[in-house]
């Protein structure tokens, strides 16, 4: 069975200024999408559910995935802004309920092994080759993967980003993951600055991008922590559920283990609008190294 590849595609880009995940960064207004499921389709996954809103999705259609899904299977799922939450209720939000929450949604079309990916975060050819060979292989019902970065290859110059910081054992396997969500690069060095006191990071950090590889019976313990979070932040209509926050506490558990697949690939992303020509500028140099093909679908 081939794997499944989720992209979140649901944000609004607030900090971008728009739908960053319909900007085009190739020759041809490829998106950072369009080099994603490129990846993917030639890593061996099988199938591609967009985690998007519904305000969105003709565009995201038309713009998108019309240009691949003769080539491989294509699913949209929406992320409500605020879902029925069994036990709860619908909960007034002002933001969704974060990456792990847009997870949540696509659990019943996707039943085989899956990948998770952002679709403003581009991670490299041989990122898609390891997540489909761990997926292929390995993946169980307590045993995971995450793509593993380094820390000084993953920021932004133009502002602050959010990181899973990692830490991992002498057999590459997770022990730690913490959100920091205000991380900074400045003369002095790299800092979070979310708290009272900057925390300061090293370049060599292992970070998430939030490249990770699942089991579907991930979202059985997905859901129940969810509600129990939903729960305890009803009033915190801001509160965010974020996909290292429910792997860490699994982690700490022992209900599962979650192998890190080193990575030298070097990130880019477009947090920023000022983010984009440096991501234009990768992708016109790996065109021309010939690991892209221009034009990348052949219409």
């Amino acid at each position: 069975m081939k794997p499944t590849l989720v992209v979140l595609a649901a944000g609004m880009g607030s900090r971008y200024g728009g739908l960053k995940q319909l900007d085009g960064v190739g020759p041809n207004e490829e998106t950072i999408i369009d080099f994603s499921v490129f990846d993917a389709i030639r890593a061996g996954f099988g199938k591609v559910v967009f985690i998007v809103r519904e305000s969105f999705v003709e565009d995201f259609k038309a713009k998108v995935s019309a240009r691949f899904a003769d080539l491989i299977e294509v699913v949209f799922v929406f992320q409500p802004m605020e879902p029925d939450i069994p036990g709860l209720g619908v909960v007034p939000r002002q933001k969704p309920w974060g990456t792990a929450h847009a997870v949540l949604v696509a659990k019943d079309v996707v039943k085989e092994p899956f990948a998770v990916v952002n679709a403003d975060d581009y991670y490299g050819i041989s990122s898609f080759q390891k997540m489909a060979n761990f997926l292929i292989k390995k993946a169980s019902p307590s045993h995971f993967s995450m793509v593993g970065y380094q820390l000084s290859k993953t920021l932004s110059p133009n502002g602050s980003v959010s990181r899973g910081i990692c830490a991992m054992d002498e057999n590459r396997f997770l022990t730690t993951v913490v959100e920091r969500t205000k991380i900074v690069i400045e003369e002095a060095g790299i800092f979070d600055t979310a708290g009272e006191q900057p925390l300061e990071l090293s370049e060599d950090d292992l970070v998430s991008m939030n490249f990770w590889g699942f089991h579907p019976s991930f979202f059985e313990s997905l859901e129940a922590a969810f509600i129990a979070f939903a729960k305890a932040h009803k009033e915190e209509p801001r509160a965010e559920f974020y996909i290292p926050l429910i792997v860490n506490d699994l982690v700490q558990s022992g209900e599962a283990k979650v192998e890190v697949l080193e990575c030298r690939e070097q990130w880019y992303g477009v947090t920023y609008s000022d983010d984009k020509p440096k991501v234009q500028k990768a992708i016109a140099d790996m065109i021309e190294q010939k690991l892209y093909d221009n034009p990348l679908w052949k219409i």
